[in-house]
């Protein structure tokens, strides 16, 4: 679905002058100019949504029903059976999109030693696998049936029965992903007020997401911004909203919330996209003081599809794609995988550069990738303008873990990993107090169990880069649903719970950084911090040495003093 610019930028400005001209209706309609009551819910259950059919609804407005009509052009109207006739196009492309994964199977495979981990890392490699997950107990991957038995010839005689089938038919699972091709669930397009909500019906393509993205910044200009971060290798704009407080002096902490670095995972773009839609439409409206409160306190920066040129191409060519479309050394095998292309750590070895066609090239060289360089470049001229950069949060799918640095080595620790422990662990019970679903929290390298092997190492993290040379103090990559059932084709009626838990997640993440307030100056302060200790210590040796002095105050009894 392509839109004509002429066409969009009066049809923008002609919905904002309505909405100023006498509604206060969100986006989609009636999301916020009539609000519907909700149950009270557990805790340890996902939300049961009200039947909106159950009362009439109240006559709308003229200035709504303009409004809907032209949210109507722009997304598309549904028909009889719930379609959008826009949608009606992608039922023929579709098919020859997922065509390709017929006979295709995802195995997992069942790890219990380190030397199996090994032999399977290094057939993967060989075979130039598709790995779709890979944890300290298992791994999925994706691999055609044909291709099984020599799979199995590389392996050691205890994972020749150690594996199980995920899907039962990997082609319309695929197909199921893709509008208008499945029927709604329990909680298909309906947002937490109870509210029918086109966008977040079904995952959008990349022309009808900049398109809302311009809708969200001509309904509420006082509190939105599209951001052009720069050109992907293809051309392509990679646009963040951001949202916040116009003004002040350019100092304001920021938080940055990408998606679609690796472009299969859908969920993870709606995933962003429902959250800034969550600040906007609930900002000053939802008597959430949390909610107002990080807006008020932050800049946010939401970059719902940072592989732009990958996720168009998960449309149009390949849905399980992966990395960016930049071509290598091998003409017939393009692609970088966005998140091992940074300068930390790089994995220049051998067996990781002579492997083009590998879902994981880092490249020849790091910031080889254009996008990881033009997300470099805009967080470093960030900063230089006064911007403090005090959160990072990377959603990825799958495998439902919440990870932080670092990913290169499990043998090297942050140096405030209590810190980052502490609010992962936070971040893991915000999600299970809406949903009831477990998030693990480790380190991830930790949490790959292929990290530690050459070809499939974490280097070139783009978390740990950000974390060790951005100093963004509280970077974590979030692995959304599911646990494998579905991988990266998990079904459009988890877009809603998806979302509802990661925006309690987003709000415990800025509540705890204002509370805390140390991670902003830990990395500039480093240095008068060890200055401090070791005059400190000398002080105390010298008090010990004498034998003269005594410090009694419990508030510095530690250490030699002690």
């Amino acid at each position: 679905m392509h839109y004509n610019v002429h066409f969009l930028a009066p049809a923008v400005a002609l919905v904002g002058l309505v909405i100023q001209c006498g509604t206060n209706a969100a986006i989609i309609p009636d999301s916020l100019g009539r609000r519907v009551i909700a149950e009270p819910r557990s805790a340890h259950t996902v939300q049961e949504f009200p039947d909106p059919g159950g009362s009439a609804p109240e006559p709308a407005r003229w200035s709504t029903r303009i409004r809907d009509s032209i949210v109507g052009q722009l997304f598309g109207r549904a028909d009889r059976h719930g379609r959008r006739r826009e949608n009606q196009r992608y039922l023929s492309d579709t098919a020859k999109v997922v065509s390709q994964y017929a006979g295709d199977v995802v195995l997992r495979f069942t790890l219990k030693t380190p030397e199996e981990v090994k032999a399977l890392a290094e057939a993967s490699n060989i075979l130039l696998l598709d790995v779709w997950s890979t944890t300290k107990t298992h791994a999925d991957i994706r691999i055609a049936e044909a291709d099984i038995p020599p799979l199995l010839d590389l392996l050691p005689a205890s994972l020749q029965h150690s594996h199980a089938r995920l899907m039962h038919d990997l082609s319309q699972t695929a197909r199921d992903t893709y509008p208008g091709e499945s029927p709604g669930g329990r909680y298909h397009g309906r947002t937490p007020d109870g509210v029918q909500n086109l966008f977040f019906q079904d995952y959008q393509p990349l022309d009808v997401i900049q398109a809302w993205m311009n809708l969200l910044r001509s309904l509420f200009p006082s509190l939105v911004e599209i951001v052009s971060i720069g050109k992907s290798y293809e051309g392509r704009d990679i646009q963040a909203i951001r949202v916040g407080k116009r003004g002040g002096d350019g100092g304001r902490k920021t938080i940055i919330v990408t998606g679609a670095v690796h472009a299969r995972e859908w969920i993870s773009v709606s995933t962003v996209s429902y959250l800034a839609y969550s600040l906007i439409t609930g900002y000053k409206r939802s008597n959430d003081r949390s909610l107002d409160t990080i807006v008020d306190e932050f800049d946010w920066y939401f970059i719902p599809t940072l592989n732009v040129d990958g996720y168009v191409y998960t449309w149009e060519g390949d849905r399980l794609w992966r990395k960016n479309r930049q071509p290598t050394t091998l003409a017939f095998c393009k692609g970088i995988d966005l998140d091992r292309a940074y300068n930390f750590h790089f994995d220049g070895s051998s067996q990781s550069q002579s492997n083009p066609c590998s879902d994981m090239f880092p490249g020849t060289s790091p910031f080889e990738a254009t996008e990881a360089k033009v997300f470099s470049d805009w967080t470093y001229n960030m900063t230089r303008e006064g911007a403090k950069i005090v959160g990072l949060l990377d959603f990825h799918s799958y495998s439902q873990q919440i990870l932080y640095p670092y990913s290169y080595s499990c043998n090297s620790m942050p140096p405030d990993l209590e810190n980052l422990e502490e609010l992962g662990i936070g971040l893991a019970k915000a999600i299970r107090l809406v949903s009831g679903e477990h998030y693990e929290v480790t380190s991830a390298c930790e949490g790959t169990g292929f990290a530690k092997y050459q070809g499939t190492t974490g280097g070139g993290s783009m978390m740990d880069f950000f974390y060790a040379e951005d100093r963004i103090p509280y970077s974590y990559q979030i692995k959304l649903r599911d646990t494998g059932s579905y991988g990266f084709l998990l079904p459009k009626d988890h877009i809603i719970p998806a979302g509802e838990e990661s925006m309690n997640l987003l709000k415990y993440f800025g509540m705890f950084i204002l509370d805390d307030g140390s991670p902003v100056q830990r990395h500039s302060g480093l240095k008068k911090k060890n200055l401090f200790l070791l005059v400190y210590s000398f002080w105390c040796f010298v008090i010990t040495a004498r034998d003269t002095f005594r410090v009694e105050t419990s508030k510095w009894r530690v250490g030699p003093c002690g």
